[in-house]
């Protein structure tokens, strides 16, 4: 019977260097020699996980939480930010001096320059900081947005954009992805189109992005370096990413 197993990237696949750990990549190949489908679960864009992609030969992958599914390098399904939406998000986040970045499949921009909040959080990923263009939105379909603030901005804006999903990611920043949007959806679209039943679907996550795909798969495996509500939301919980948690997890889960 035909598997499926979707792993996220931070914190999942990539350990706390942004490395991929050597027992990571056995895995995933023992894992596809075993004759089991690999896929990624990711906020990320695709631009911003090509270099992991072609080092783990993944041409299948839900991305931007979910807007964006891409099924053997095939695009699937594409769910953009409305664009009267974003222009209000614009407006108000400028009102605040809350600084925003837009991304689309190829490329992030930004709407400030020198802003210390995009600088960490874009940072930490291990990114430059994107260029100004402060009308990109309007000139490009945008499958994300990045609000920069501290977590006591999140219930405003959650509030105020009705039509909006915030899921924060960093100390400093928030996801905007449509109302509904989720990584659950996009794997939805994924084993429709392979065929396979939800029993047969894992996945792998530790943020708080990955609740929602952790609750719909089969097996929902939480990283033991996930934050504490991510491991409740999890049928099994792995070792750290530090510690081959993607490998003791295949390995308890017998898929390797």
């Amino acid at each position: 019977m035909k598997k499926i197993v979707f792993f996220d990237i931070d914190g999942t696949l990539l350990d706390s260097n942004k490395q991929l750990p050597h027992s990571t990549k056995k895995a995933l190949e023992v894992l596809k020699e075993n004759g089991v489908f690999v896929a990624i679960a990711t906020g990320r864009a695709p631009f911003m996980f090509e270099q992991q992609r072609k080092e783990l030969d993944i041409d299948s992958y839900v991305c931007f939480n979910g807007q964006y599914v891409v099924f053997e390098n095939e695009v699937i399904y594409k769910n953009s930010l409305p664009m009267d939406e974003v222009e209000h998000l614009v407006h108000y986040s400028s009102q605040k001096n809350h600084a925003l970045v837009f991304l689309n499949e190829t490329e992030m921009k930004s709407t400030e320059l020198d802003n210390k909040m995009i600088a960490e959080s874009i940072g930490s990923l291990k990114f430059p900081y994107p260029e100004l263009d402060i009308s990109f939105y309007k000139e490009k379909e945008i499958y994300q947005a990045l609000v920069f603030a501290e977590e006591t901005a999140d219930e405003a804006y959650k509030r105020d954009f009705p039509n909006f999903h915030f899921v924060r990611w960093h100390q400093f920043s928030t996801d905007v992805l449509p109302a509904g949007g989720s990584k659950a959806e996009g794997i939805k679209l994924m084993i429709e189109r392979l065929g396979i039943d939800i029993e047969d679907v894992y996945a792998f996550g530790d943020g708080l992005n990955d609740i929602e795909m952790l609750k719909a798969v089969g097996t929902g495996i939480a990283m033991g370096n996930a934050l504490e509500e991510v491991k409740l939301a999890a049928d099994v919980i792995t070792a750290s990413v530090n510690d081959n948690g993607i490998w003791e997890g295949l390995k308890k889960l017998s898929l390797i």
